[in-house]
């Protein structure tokens, strides 16, 4: 009897790492055991393949089989390697031919069928990259799989028909036992809903305004109003005037969503910006990642290139709110965990909402609202004053009058308004990708200060407000930036004085309302 060997891949976070599987069959009682620092699911494995083996009409040895994942150091999670295990312990058998540098990467249903697994993209790209493009994966995965550049991937709906291509002798397989495509079927479409139109949203010109600018220039935003002003309205619209994504994004957005097991990715690469909305009561671990194990993505990972929707955010905890401040700078979550290290990006939009006060009627004169300025400062202060420094767009958004629901459809509709978008990033792509950048809410002070240096008389309301403290130096940065977003929208190759001003008020509405 040989060695048996084949390749599988390992998971960590949306890295992925190529395992080596090795069986090996001794001169001793029967047995099953599997090395290489397998989790519960992994361990599991062993009466999974055993029956799939047998009803497949291919059993295993009845001697002691002893499967060693390399390397043993790294962690294995879930049952991604039932397949590669027992491919391994069939060429150790001598019952298939070597499999050579295929990957198989699929969990086994005890009648020998071939289930779909998690994460499936980001494994494929991670056997690509690695020299590995012969991948084999379960039917279900297929197209999913296929959506790898450069990746040869056969879909297998049982494991007979596998072994069948790898030499195995048709006469006892069962090959007449074919699963029904229903059962395979992930039940996906792969299409994206259809985005709300902008056009419902009646009135609220300078809310609309602010939403155009954040979508051109993909900077952070808050929106302050009482109940039923449509600020989860103009929200839900943001998606709608973002660009498509880019090829490389496309991947991205379509493995973190793999990963999580999402049906979105299961068909098609997702071409649309996501749009996550967690409910108030989202623990940290839901919003940023975690769990037990290896850490798993959150929300605003999930959100990535793609927007970040926290509704009442007053209501969230405060510690939830906090736990975004380092990836609204860095793009990226890094989570550890007593069982390792998982890198995440997370580089999406943020949009809060947030009631004036615990009662929402403190907006106009207030006269109905009946909490006390403590309870006032107290609610809004649960949004911390570093994170909504790091807000480009503070907005104040007020009631809707009589005379906006008079206006019959003269609302601007979201195509009209995701044009101007689209033009305003092309712009930005021309500007800034000698730089490697591709947005101005990636711009940094160093390059606002040095390629991009505004003339002093530009900026001076800028810099009056930074030497009386109303703004910070990230304030300052930020507010330049929503500046040459203006002068994008405005086909101005440079910011002039007025599109300071403008940015300067975009940034202090809320501060100024209150």
């Amino acid at each position: 009897m040989a060695l048996g060997r084949t390749w599988s891949v390992a998971l960590v976070g949306l890295n992925g790492y190529m395992v080596e599987v090795e069986a090996d069959i001794g001169q001793s009682l029967p047995a099953f055991v599997i090395l290489g620092l397998p989790d519960a699911a992994l361990n599991e494995a062993r009466e999974r393949i055993r029956s799939a083996a047998k009803n497949s009409g291919i059993p295993l040895s009845r001697r002691k089989i002893t499967a060693n994942l390399i390397p043993a150091s790294l962690p294995k999670r879930g049952s991604g390697f039932d397949l590669a295990v027992a491919m391994a312990a069939l060429r150790a058998a001598n019952d298939i031919r070597p499999t050579g540098r295929t990957v198989f990467i699929a969990e086994l249903g005890l009648d020998g069928r071939l289930r779909p697994v998690r994460g499936i993209l980001p494994a494929v790209m991670a056997a690509v990259q690695a020299g590995y493009p012969d991948v084999v994966v379960a039917q279900a995965n297929l197209a999913e799989a296929s959506l790898v550049p450069g990746a040869n991937v056969s879909g297998y709906r049982t494991l007979a028909r596998l072994v069948l291509d790898f030499g195995a002798d048709p006469q006892e397989l069962a090959l007449d036992f074919e699963p029904d495509d229903a059962d395979d079927d992930p039940g996906a479409s792969g299409e994206a809903a259809p985005c709300p139109d902008m056009a419902d949203v009646s009135g609220q010109g300078e809310a609309r305004r602010a939403l155009e600018v954040a979508a051109a220039g993909a900077h952070h935003l808050l929106l302050t109003g009482p109940p039923g002003a449509g600020k989860t309205m103009l929200a839900e619209r943001l998606p709608g005037i973002l660009p498509d994504l880019e090829d490389h994004e496309s991947m991205e957005v379509t493995a973190i969503h793999s990963l999580c097991g999402l049906p979105s990715s299961q068909v098609q690469l997702l071409r649309r910006p996501p749009f996550e909305n967690p409910h108030h009561t989202a623990t940290a671990a839901a919003i940023i990642g975690g769990g037990s194990g290896l850490p798993r993505p959150g929300a605003a990972s999930r959100a990535h290139r793609g927007v970040l929707f926290l509704d009442e955010a007053p209501e969230y905890e405060r510690r939830v709110l906090d736990a975004l401040r380092q990836p609204l700078e860095s793009g990226e979550l890094v989570i550890h965990r007593s069982a390792g290290t998982a890198a995440y990006p997370a580089r999406f939009q943020l949009v809060l909402a947030a009631n004036p006060c615990p009662c929402g009627k403190a907006s106009g004169k207030g006269l109905d609202c009946t909490c006390t300025p403590i309870m006032r400062r107290r609610y809004l202060a649960r949004m911390s004053g570093p994170l909504l420094d790091r807000v480009d767009i503070q907005l104040q958004v007020e009631r809707v009058s009589l005379a906006d629901f008079g206006q019959g459809g003269a609302e601007e509709d979201t195509a009209s308004v995701a044009r101007r978008v689209r033009d305003a990033r092309q712009r930005q792509v021309q500007r800034l990708g000698p730089l490697g950048l591709e947005t101005n809410s990636q711009v940094s002070g160093r390059v606002l200060r040095g390629e991009l240096r505004l003339a002093p008389g530009v900026t001076r309301i800028l810099d009056h407000s930074l030497e009386r403290g109303i703004l910070t130096a990230r304030g300052y940065d930020r507010v330049l930036r929503l500046a040459w977003t203006l002068a994008d929208l405005g086909l101005r190759d440079a910011p002039d004085a007025n599109d300071v001003g403008q940015a300067l008020a975009l940034r202090q509405a809320t501060a100024a309302a209150a």
